[in-house]
């Protein structure tokens, strides 16, 4: 059965999802769930792991490795921000907000406000 090509947000909505639904699993049997029960330091170092290995594979042109390293870093990232208590619903207005803004103009609000 052919895959049909699917919207990087519904994939991450899901994946929030189930992320949210591991929070009460046995942290023996879901690595998900041994994350989240770690707190947001342990979910924290993951990302950042994660993060380093992404952008190694990206200085180093390697494409497959690239791709693989962004799945594990977006995962991380939902596990962090439901650690966190962060929905992705905020992630989303917030970068919403940003639309049509100069990088550099946004950047320099950020940090007056």
């Amino acid at each position: 059965m052919p895959q049909t090509k699917q919207s990087l947000g519904d994939v991450l909505t899901r994946l929030y999802n189930t992320i949210e639904a591991r929070r009460g699993d046995s942290a023996d049997k879901s690595y998900t769930a041994s994350l989240l029960a770690g707190g947001n330091a342990r979910c924290a170092k993951k990302f950042g792991e994660e993060a380093v290995e992404a952008a190694i594979a990206g200085a180093m042109g390697d494409r497959l490795a690239l791709t693989a390293e962004a799945a594990d870093v977006l995962y991380h990232l939902m596990v962090l921000m439901a650690s966190a208590g962060v929905a992705p619903d905020a992630v989303a207005a917030a970068l919403a907000a940003r639309e049509g803004q100069s990088g550099h103009t946004e950047k320099a609000a950020r940090k007056d406000g």
